[in-house]
């Protein structure tokens, strides 16, 4: 009776598919061409992307689009002859496109945005057979997002004709609520389910949707609702529908058939009042406008108790509200709250509810796999998430090894586990040292399945085939792809040693083993003789150990005095005279050699640094000497002195300019007071009048007046903390302070801003701008690199390096950061518009900055910020190689290189203050005007010490040839 209330009620839902149900004898070959109508009638209707309580069903909208397509068909007939040339070329347009991504998948299958486009494209063009198989491709590569399922679906339940049809829809209702959790893909689950309640098992099959739904996202506190109603409604029709009959039923059938589905309804109110979720008072004025009895006094308890735990987590739900996506940090503190209830059902909802946002961040997963592996530790669970974490984040080799153990732990067939490690060293990693620890992490697992009681087994034996595979992989696959092994101590070698001496008893391979080590590059390093030490120790004989410390003693750079004192050791515990005396020989030889080796490289260090001492005392005297020599010419005001020192104090990696130049650059550009006359005595409509020069003595007399008129005001260092020092501005900037104050205003109240002058009147490129707070001050820093007349300015603190000398302000970080790409070899054309164009294609662009040099002009370098650590990881991968503007860029992850530091600063130090060594100038060493102006022939000396500063230092060469006896030039004579 149940089962015919509920057909009766959900008639509305299968009607429009009555008559191809009802005509179930056609053959195949008529069911395509009307699964490729409907297909094409999919297409052209609405995108099906928003979804929502209230939406029709699929089947509805299947005949509300007949009326629009005939309409469209009869449009589409009186314009055919006008546009059929148009949509023939299009066709081939697309079919062109669909070629090309074809093609770029066969390559490489990993590019989600060319699945993507491929799917549009062979949508549009009505491609059933082809769609189908695309998306297929592409769900079992990617995850796909909630509109993809939903176009997905949509487009199969608009074909569907038959019961292996519906099946086939089922399928894919299955697959879509494993990827993520998507309430609309539940809610549209279930009301499709709806309209198979006809079929055998149909009514159970729809509360079998429902519960599953319920359970998986009916605690979401704004998206549960929608659940809930929509299964109470269900759960309501059949009653209706049971309603008139139910006068004409015994008592007995009565309360099997209409007061049961009577209870369903009371249940789900019931059930869904206990659970705090937004508009909860409507739903409870709800079930006391329909139920007949009243409510239940445990009822309104657990609706009270639901109420009060609303209101603690509205906070939270609000926060999500306000916030935009994808609220990383938003979630991460509504999982602290949860973590702290500890409800498992709730923490594993707002887990998955932040994952649907923030499925490319690794951190998330592992968090969440965590909790998952220590707390719940239910098998199906937790290898669903760990399975959904490494499809989402491939790159991340932690989440490999984490799923890795994780079917460990859970017995999961070795073959599959086998299979699994394959396909994490065909992900993709971005670093050689994942690879080694991929392949560690999968031989540690061999080596739990092995049986080492026994002195041979299958087991065993794929265990040292692994480790001989794992190193061969990373000698020819890793170091091809990333020039290095990722593995340069040998980690594997070394536990691959152990395994065999400890666990086998096999020393001979483990000696093997450690010999390959060490004729790597390691026999150089105390450790690893010591490691090798250890082992003959622990499982060898007193020979080999002897032996191996003699090895270390004579082959040791880096701590000698260490192996040494360890051979001594073992000699004065277990050896004779005779080694002792041996030992104590090779011990005294070796210190001595290092000891004589040391001393002269500090003699070396120690020329050097003298030799800057001298260059730096030449540097000094040459810079007095100048200073002198203006001075005697014309006395200088104070604000210029000022100036002068501030520059150099500023800027002291750079040597003063010489006048020369410094005259050229004020001269390209005519000085104020020079410009106005020019423009007065142009007359009024252009024509310029004769002009008579002015003779030079003139000129600076008129300069000097200028100059007079510039107040000249004494910088106040007690000002520095709201004062910020601007410079690299452009020299043929008029009236700085006119220009740059409303610049600077948006930052906080600028009380002054001070250009600074040359003799002669002209603006010398740098200013200091004055603050009212301090505050405003901090927040003009932020204006560094502003292009300002098309050259960066550069916006820094104003300090007294006199007083702070080790100060440096240096805007963006010079370590390791892995949402950030570093990117070469650009055009110089290239803008950051399209730049940004290319890389927003692969995930969230925070910030681009194009590198230019101090005049504004590009260096074909960027760095490039993305979201997270998985887009920029995406990024590189499709990136790296790309030619743009017929340029081949590179792509890395930005890490800079450390900075060079002298290892001895203060023997480096001059008598007037730190000298700056020449590989302290930079990439491009010295200044243009730091040049000797010496032949080169007398700069072999300087030439040699450039050599020992940057590689090895070479042989010192003879200055002068030794004397040749008569002897000597006859055999020179008989050699010719």
């Amino acid at each position: 009776m149940a089962t015919a209330a509920a057909s009766s009620a959900a008639e509305p839902e299968t009607e429009p598919r009555a008559g191809p149900t009802a005509e179930g004898e056609e053959d195949e070959t008529e069911a395509a061409p009307a699964r490729r109508e409907a297909f094409s009638r999919a297409v052209a209707a609405a995108p099906y992307k928003t979804l929502g309580p209230g939406r029709g069903h699929p089947e509805e909208g299947v005949s509300e689009s007949d009326g629009d397509e005939s309409a469209m068909a009869s449009s589409a007939e009186s314009s055919a002859g006008e546009y059929e040339w148009e949509y023939d070329e299009e066709e081939e347009k697309n079919q062109l496109e669909i070629e090309r991504l074809e093609e770029q998948l066969s390559i490489n299958v990993y590019d989600y945005n060319c699945h993507v486009d491929l799917i549009r494209l062979l949508r549009l063009e009505g491609e059933l057979t082809k769609v189908r198989m695309a998306r297929q491709k592409m769900s079992e590569i990617f995850p796909l997002t909630e509109e993809l399922w939903l176009e997905w679906l949509h487009d199969e339940i608009t074909m569907a004709l038959d019961g292996l049809d519906r099946e086939h829809v089922y399928d894919l209702f299955e697959k879509a609520v494993k990827d993520y959790m998507c309430p609309n893909i539940w809610l549209e689950y279930g009301q499709y389910s709806v309209g198979g309640i006809g079929q055998k098992g149909g009514l159970e099959k729809v509360r079998s949707v429902f519960e599953r739904a319920l359970s998986s996202v009916g605690l979401h506190m704004t998206k549960g609702l929608a659940i809930w109603e929509a299964y109470r409604e269900f759960e309501s029709a059949i009653v209706e529908a049971a309603r008139p009959i139910a006068g004409f039923l015994s008592p007995f059938d009565r309360d099997q058939t209409f007061d049961s589905q009577l209870e369903k309804v009371h249940s789900l109110f019931r059930r869904q009042l206990a659970i705090p979720l937004y508009e909860m008072e409507a739903t409870f004025a709800e079930y006391e406008e329909w139920s007949e009895d009243p409510i239940p006094e445990s009822v309104i308890q657990n609706y009270n108790k639901a109420l009060q735990q609303l209101e603690k987590y509205k906070p939270y739900e609000d926060a999500l509200l306000e916030a935009e996506a994808p609220r990383l940090a938003e979630y991460q503190a509504y999982i602290d709250f949860e973590m702290k209830v500890g409800d498992p059902a709730r923490i594993q909802l707002i887990f998955e509810r932040a994952l649907v946002e923030n499925c490319l961040v690794p951190d998330l997963w592992i968090r969440y796999s965590q909790y998952l592996d220590r707390q719940l530790k239910v098998k199906d669970l937790v290898l669903s998430v760990h399975h959904r974490a490494v499809r989402n984040c491939p790159w991340t080799v932690a989440l490999w090894s984490r799923y890795l153990l994780a079917m460990e732990r859970h017995g999961v067939d070795h073959q599959v586990i086998a299979v699994t490690f394959e396909k994490a060293l065909s992900a993709g990693f971005i670093q050689a040292t994942d690879y080694v620890e991929i392949w560690q992490a999968y031989l540690d697992y061999l080596r739990r399945r092995v049986d080492f009681k026994q002195d041979s087994s299958k087991e065993l034996e794929e265990l040292r085939s692994a480790f001989t595979r794992a190193l061969e992989y990373l000698k020819q696959e890793v170091e091809e792809r990333f020039n290095e092994s990722g593995d340069p101590s040998c980690t594997i070698m070394q536990n691959w040693a152990r395994i065999e001496a400890r666990l086998c008893n096999n020393m001979q391979k483990a000696r093997e083993l450690w010999d390959s080590i060490m004729t790597k590059g390691n026999a150089k390093y105390a450790n690893m003789w010591l490691e090798y030490y250890n082992l003959e120790r622990a499982h060898g004989d007193s020979q080999h150990c002897r032996k191996a410390l003699h090895r270390a003693v004579q082959c040791t750079s880096d701590y000698p005095e260490h192996v040494c004192e360890v051979l001594l050791t073992l000699e004065r515990t277990e050896g004779t005279l005779e080694d002792w005396d041996i030992a104590v020989q090779k011990t005294e030889t070796r210190l001595a050699r290092v000891n004589e080796q040391r001393i002269k490289a500090a003699e070396k260090e120690a020329a050097l640094a003298q030799q800057e001492e001298e260059k730096a005392e030449h540097r000094k005297k040459t810079r007095a000497e100048k200073k002198a020599l203006k001075k005697k010419k014309k006395t200088r005001g104070p604000d210029k002195r000022k100036a002068d020192e501030d520059d150099e104090k500023e800027w002291g990696d750079d040597e003063e300019e010489p006048a020369s130049k410094r005259r050229k650059v004020e001269n390209s550009v005519p000085p104020a007071g020079e410009a106005q006359a020019l423009e007065a005595e142009t007359g009024l409509f252009g024509r310029s009048a004769p002009v008579a020069v002015e003779p030079p003595s003139k000129q600076k007399e008129r300069a000097a007046a200028l100059k007079r008129d510039v107040p000249k005001v004494l910088h106040d260092s007690s000002k520095d903390g709201v004062t910020v020092f601007v410079s690299n501005l452009p020299y043929s900037m008029d009236e700085p302070d006119v220009k740059l104050r409303p610049l600077f205003e948006a930052c906080g109240e600028v009380v002054e801003v001070r250009p600074i002058f040359s003799n002669r009147g002209d603006f010398r490129g740098y200013c200091y701008v004055e603050f009212k707070e301090e505050k405003s001050a901090l927040k003009a820093l932020e204006l560094d690199r502003k292009n300002v007349e098309g050259r960066p300015m550069f916006v820094s603190p104003c300090v007294d390096k006199s007083k702070n000398p080790d100060f440096k302000v240096f805007r963006y970080s010079t370590a390791l950061e892995k949402h950030k790409l570093f990117i070469s070899g650009l055009p110089f054309s290239c803008t950051k518009e399209e730049l940004e164009e290319i890389c927003k294609a692969h995930g969230t662009v925070r910030d681009i900055r194009l590198v230019t040099n101090r005049a504004g002009k590009p260096k074909g370098l960027a760095y490039v910020e993305y979201e997270n650590e998985s887009q920029a990881s995406q990024a590189v991968m499709k990136m790296d190689g790309m030619t743009i503007k017929e340029n081949v860029i590179k792509v890395a992850i930005s890490n800079p290189p450390q900075r060079k530091v002298p290892e001895h600063p203060e023997a480096r130090k001059g008598p007037g203050g730190p000298v700056v060594p020449r590989q302290m100038y930079g990439a491009r060493g010295r200044g243009r005007t730091q040049l000797t102006l010496l032949p080169r022939a007398l700069q072999r000396t300087s030439t040699a010490v450039a050599q020992a500063e940057n590689g090895p230092a070479p042989k010192p060469a003879a200055t002068e040839a030794p004397k040749m006896s008569n002897a000597d030039f006859a055999k020179l004579l008989l050699r010719k």
